[in-house]
């Protein structure tokens, strides 16, 4: 399992840390934000593959921004897959 920091663009969370392990998602976790949607996201997606989080929550906007949290999680994951593939 790799572990992963995403720094997050146009949010009010600044931070995503998360695991990988091949192409599975563990330990998400947000650092600032909107405290219950944080706490909820990462349970959701425990255990998922990156293409099911890309799936379900890229794109996903709040409000004006052109992101979410959601959106910067997923963004987070792809590039930690990626990472991980090219390394």
């Amino acid at each position: 399992m790799t572990h992963y920091e995403y720094r997050t663009q146009n949010t009010c969370s600044r931070l995503i840390t998360l695991d990988l392990d091949g192409d599975i998602v563990h330990n998400v976790k947000f650092y600032g934000g909107c405290d219950g949607n944080l706490k909820a996201i990462p349970r959701l997606v425990e255990g998922m593959s990156v293409d099911e989080v890309v799936n379900k929550i890229g794109g996903v906007c709040c409000g004006s921004k052109g992101t979410s949290c959601g959106d910067q999680l997923a963004r987070a994951v792809q590039a930690a897959y990626e990472q991980e593939r090219n390394s």
